[in-house]
C-alpha cells in the first residue's frame, strides 16, 4: 500500500499546532511501519531537513502557487502521478476533486460554528483562511473516506453539524516525549539566557486568534498581580506588540506592558525548558478541540490552568484547575490557589505528569496504520 501525506507547510519555519501534529505523525509512523510506502507532499521552504529520511518514505516537493491552488491542483495530480493508493490530508482541508481516495483530518469546525467572537475579531489572515475552509471543507467531507478527529468533543459536534456517521473517527494527538520534567540547571539557564526569562513567571501560550482569549487572561493576570505582595511576570510567544497594546489599552491596562515578556517564536525543542521554570501554565481558551499545551504542561510537571469548555476537560481530566474562561475572577481565583496552598500545587503536578503520559504520538500513528489498512481493504474488497 502506498499512502500519500499532504504536508504543505512543514517546511516553513515556523510551525504551528496541526504542522507539528502532522510531522509526529510522520515521524512515528516511520518507527512502526516499515511495510508500507509513503509519500510526503511539501511546499519547498527554509527548514528542509525537519522530516527525517527512512527507507519506505518519499518527500516531494510542489511548487503551485498559495494555499489553495497547491492544495486543490497540485496536491491531486502529483498524488496520482506517485501511485498512491490514499491521500491524507492533515490540516483541516483537502482537495475536492482528487482521483486518489482522501482520508482528512479534520481538527476542529470552528469556521463553520455561528460563534461572535470567532466572526468579529482575528487577522486579515485568519478571516480569509476560515472563507477558504468554509468552502472546501463541506465537500471534502463528503468526498473522504473517513474524516478523523481529535476528540470526542469535537466528534460529537462535527456529527451533529455535518450530518457524518460511521466513517467519522476519533483518534487522540498526543505530547511529544521531550516536554518532561528537566533537571539539568545547565539546560534551563541557557534557556532562561536565550529568551531573556523573568525569574517569577507565569506562561501563556496564546496567539491573536480570539478563541486563545489574551483579553480575559491578561485581565486576570493584572487583577492577581493587584492583590499579591509578590509580583509576577507573565512570558508569552510569538505575539505581535500593536496587537498586544491594543488589547492592554482595550481592557483598561496600559500600564501592564511592562509586566509582560515577549520571547518572539521559540521551536518546539526549546519549548520545554520554558515551561519547566514557570510557576502556573495558564491555558484557559475560549474553544479548543484537543488542546496539546495542556499535556506540554503537564508533562513538565507544572501546575496547568485551564477550561470547563469544549474539549479541555476531556483531555484535562482531574489533573488541572478547571475555569470558566469567560470570567477572569476564576482564572484570578485558580493562579492564588495554586500559588498559596503548596499541597494542592503538588497534586496538580502529580496527577498532569501521570495524565500526559495516556497520550502519545506513537498510539496515534499506530491508529492511523490501522485506518489506512481498513480503508484499503474497503477500496478493494
Amino acid at each position: 500500500m502506498k499512502i500519500g501525506i499532504e504536508g504543505q507547510r512543514l517546511y516553513r519555519k515556523k510551525k504551528h499546532g496541526m504542522d507539528m501534529v502532522a510531522l509526529e505523525l510522520i515521524k512515528n509512523l516511520q518507527v512502526i511501519d516499515k511495510k508500507n510506502e509513503y509519500v510526503v507532499f511539501v511546499k519547498p521552504d527554509e527548514d528542509n531537513t525537519c522530516i527525517p529520511a527512512a527507507p519506505n518514505f518519499k518527500v516531494v516537493k510542489l511548487g503551485g502557487g498559495p494555499y489553495p491552488t497547491w492544495e486543490q491542483f497540485a496536491l491531486p495530480r502529483a498524488a496520482k502521478a506517485e501511485g498512491c493508493d490514499i491521500l491524507h490530508c492533515t490540516s483541516n482541508t483537502g482537495p475536492i476533486r482528487s482521483s486518489v481516495p482522501l482520508i482528512t483530518i479534520l481538527h476542529d469546525i470552528i469556521y463553520l460554528e455561528s460563534v461572535s467572537i470567532f466572526k468579529k475579531a482575528g487577522t486579515w489572515y485568519q478571516k480569509l483562511g476560515n472563507m477558504y475552509r468554509r468552502w472546501v471543507v463541506p465537500p471534502v467531507v463528503k468526498r473522504s473516506k473517513r474524516v478523523v478527529t481529535v476528540s470526542n468533543f469535537e466528534k460529537n459536534r462535527i456529527k451533529n453539524f455535518m450530518g457524518l456517521g460511521d466513517n467519522l473517527v476519533a483518534i487522540y494527538n498526543g505530547v511529544g516525549e521531550h516536554f518532561k520534567k528537566i533537571e539539568d540547571e545547565n539546560l534551563l539557564k541557557a534557556a532562561k539566557e536565550k529568551y531573556q526569562l523573568p525569574d517569577n513567571f507565569m506562561f501563556f501560550l496564546g496567539n491573536t486568534d480570539p478563541k486563545k482569549n489574551t483579553p480575559n487572561v491578561l485581565k486576570a493576570f493584572a487583577d492577581f498581580n493587584a492583590q499579591s505582595q509578590v509580583k509576577y511576570k507573565l512570558v508569552m510567544l510569538d505575539y505581535d506588540e500593536t496587537a498586544l497594546q491594543k488589547i492592554l489599552n482595550e481592557i483598561g491596562h496600559p500600564d501592564l506592558r511592562s509586566d509582560i515578556y515577549l520571547t518572539g517564536y521559540v521551536v518546539n525543542t526549546d519549548l520545554p525548558a520554558i515551561i519547566n521554570q514557570c510557576t502556573v501554565f495558564l491555558y484557559p481558551s475560549l474553544r479548543e478541540s484537543f488542546g496539546i499545551p495542556i499535556l506540554e504542561g503537564m508533562a513538565c510537571g507544572v501546575p496547568v490552568v485551564t477550561s470547563n469548555t469544549s474539549s479541555m476537560p476531556e483531555i484535562a481530566g482531574d489533573a488541572a484547575a478547571i475555569v470558566d474562561p469567560h470570567k477572569p475572577e476564576e482564572i484570578t481565583e485558580a493562579i492564588i490557589k495554586i500559588l498559596a496552598n503548596e499541597d494542592y500545587k503538588a497534586m496538580l503536578c502529580e496527577k498532569g505528569i501521570e495524565n500526559a503520559k495516556k497520550f502519545s504520538w506513537r498510539k496515534m500513528a499506530e491508529r492511523n496504520v490501522a485506518l489506512y489498512e481498513e480503508v484499503y481493504n474497503e477500496l478493494n474488497s
